[in-house]
């Protein structure tokens, strides 16, 4: 286990840091990266204070970006030589009123939470291929399973990286490389706010959402006190990149899994009316 060498995306807060830290602590080699490599303080503290920090390596990498993408890629090459676990991490939650979000703004919620997954995935292959071995980890959300309104530039994103997965997993398969797909709840992690400016034209008086804007707001401060300590998913991902027999996905968090099976199993109209009506 010491020499198995994992990569996490967006590692200098919440399911990335925490993850990073799990990892280490299990003797992997971590390359945790970011964007914002001044960001990495906060995991460094940590690290030390656990006595693992020769097992964390930081490195600056912006999945929305090629060169920095080739960059990170001929690094990986050149000094690792194999990767073990890919997180795919990195993220961001967009939210507003689909007529009031501009086509620019979805194009950047698929950049970060889809293309960019593509694009650091697509680099990493050609090593697990020849491997023929490796675990890719894909963070999703309940959001990929479960539309709600006011948030659709994040729950596209995550459908489409649940679409992506499916694929991916069945085209890895031959070559000894698992796919997954962890599915959290509502966490306390930054996505809402790490960059992003979050329903601005939703959030206005003369918006025709701005009441339906103001309820989901309450909605959400309500239930924040049954919001999961991250470590859970970090740990349940820890679990995952050790375990030789993998499933595709893995639901996490207070209620997502009666949440998933009551879309499934209910009609679509008594599904439409129970969520319309939280927020009356």
């Amino acid at each position: 286990m010491v020499n198995r060498v994992a990569v996490v995306t967006g590692a200098s807060s919440g399911f990335g840091m925490q993850t990073s830290i799990e990892l280490a602590k299990e003797g992997f080699h971590v390359l945790a990266t970011m964007r914002n490599v001044q960001k990495k303080d906060t995991l460094i503290k940590r690290v030390e204070e656990l006595g693992i920090k020769e097992r964390v390596e930081t490195y600056e990498l912006d999945v929305t970006s090629e060169a920095s993408i080739i960059k990170w890629k001929r690094f990986m090459e050149e000094k690792q030589g194999r990767i073990d676990v890919l997180v795919n991490n990195a993220g961001y939650a967009g939210a507003g009123f689909s007529e009031e979000v501009s086509v620019e703004e979805y194009k950047a919620q698929f950049e970060t939470n889809v293309f960019g997954v593509m694009a650091v995935t697509q680099a990493i292959l050609p090593l697990m291929r020849r491997q023929m071995s490796g675990k890719i980890i894909n963070v999703s959300s309940i959001s990929g399973r479960v539309g709600f309104p006011g948030l659709s530039p994040y729950i596209a994103s995550k459908h489409a990286l649940e679409g992506y997965s499916e694929s991916l997993r069945l085209e890895l398969k031959p070559f000894g490389v698992d796919v997954v797909l962890i599915e959290p709840g509502s966490y306390q992690t930054n996505i809402w706010t790490t960059g992003k400016k979050v329903a601005e034209k939703s959030l206005e008086k003369d918006s025709p959402y701005y009441e339906t804007m103001k309820k989901m707001e309450h909605y959400l401060e309500r239930s924040s006190g049954n919001y999961g300590d991250p470590q859970e998913v970090a740990k349940l991902i820890v679990k995952l990149a050790k375990q030789d027999k993998v499933g595709l996905r893995y639901p996490v968090g207070k209620g997502v899994k009666r949440t998933i099976r009551l879309k499934q199993w209910l009609p679509w109209r008594i599904w439409e009316n129970i969520l319309l009506k939280q927020l009356k």
